[in-house]
């Protein structure tokens, strides 16, 4: 069993790379989580392979509505930060997420990053 605390560097991917973990939330106009559901089980496939093409391994958003709480495993620092500066995650943004979240005074989405002050891991399910 291994306890990590505020590292936030998760276990390598099949490729050895070091996986980092990053989370944030964000938050929902209310009565818009069906519709944000809809578009992520519709996500589009140039958004994904941007997301890829960025650095972003893994993603999990889980809700509490009207937040959101998105988990990911990246494999670059600046990962998001790449995706957030592209082309089709300005088009996703503007056609089919911002009518959905919600913003600050200054225009940006409501969010805030998470620090990491736990993870566990241990060895259930890995074969003996």
């Amino acid at each position: 069993m291994r306890a990590i605390g505020s590292d936030s560097i998760a276990p390598r991917n099949q490729e050895g790379i070091p996986m980092i973990r990053r989370a944030f939330t964000m938050r929902l106009q209310p009565g818009k989580l069906a519709e944000y559901k809809h578009f992520h089980d519709n996500v589009w496939p140039e958004l994904v392979a941007e997301i890829e093409k960025s650095g972003i391994a893994t993603m999990t958003i889980f809700e509490n509505d009207p937040v959101l709480f998105l988990y990911s495993e990246i494999i670059d620092e600046n990962a998001w930060d790449k995706l957030w500066r592209t082309k089709i995650h300005d088009k996703w943004s503007e056609e089919a997420m911002n009518p959905l979240m919600f913003f600050r005074d200054d225009g940006i989405v409501d969010s805030s990053t998470l620090r990491e002050v736990f993870h566990l891991e241990t060895k259930a399910g890995v074969a003996r």
